[in-house]
């Protein structure tokens, strides 16, 4: 059984949607023995812009037409990525939460992997079906001041739906959802922070 941990922090030992991410991913080593772990950090890891070459290399696939030198490299580069996503039997994903949503690095990501044939297939009469089934997400996410149930004064959190969006869409419908907050503004974070590795461990076992 295979996880890819994709960290989209940049804080390193600072961050805590890494801290409960690692929780998570030590819980399921003690479940699982033969457990490998594939880390992808998005911030230092070699992640392909999808950009005009990537773009066009795409459309000369839909297209049927040849691709040129620059845009088939691209596209070499992006089948890497992809594959390596589509390896890993589970999920665990950390991520801050930035401006209400999710850093600019995780959505190039998704990008990157979503493809048509691969990640989806599309029917004219019947739309999109994701092909990345059999799955499990663990989606955790950190925020500073907001948090569920607070005055929309203090923010909102648009990464949770967006990311259980995307993941029901590419076939991944087994999806838990761990929130780590308030993790600034909140008068006793140490219990916060214990609250939810204890949640973390009562999940996977």
């Amino acid at each position: 059984m295979k996880v890819l941990h994709i960290n989209s922090s940049t804080r390193g030992e600072n961050s805590q949607s890494l801290l409960i991410a690692e929780q998570v991913i030590t819980q399921l080593k003690i479940k699982h023995a033969d457990l490998v772990i594939d880390e992808f950090n998005l911030f230092e890891d070699d992640l392909p812009a999808f950009d005009k070459n990537a773009v066009g290399a795409k459309m000369a696939l839909f297209t049927g037409q040849d691709s040129n030198s620059k845009e088939k490299e691209a596209w070499t580069k992006i089948k890497e990525v992809y594959d390596r996503f589509a390896s890993a039997d589970i999920y665990v994903f950390n991520v801050p939460l930035w401006n209400n949503n999710i850093p600019y690095i995780l959505k190039q990501f998704i990008d990157v992997v979503t493809q048509p044939g691969w990640a989806f297939g599309f029917d004219p009469s019947t739309g999109y079906t994701g092909l990345l089934n059999h799955k499990k997400a663990y989606v955790v996410i950190a925020s500073g001041v907001y948090y569920q149930g607070i005055s929309n004064n203090f923010g909102s959190d648009f990464a949770t739906p967006y990311l259980n969006d995307w993941l029901k869409f590419i076939g991944v419908s087994d999806i838990e959802n761990i929130h780590i907050s308030p993790t600034v503004v909140n008068t006793d974070y140490d219990k916060t922070k214990q609250d939810v590795m204890s949640d973390v461990e009562k999940l996977i076992a």
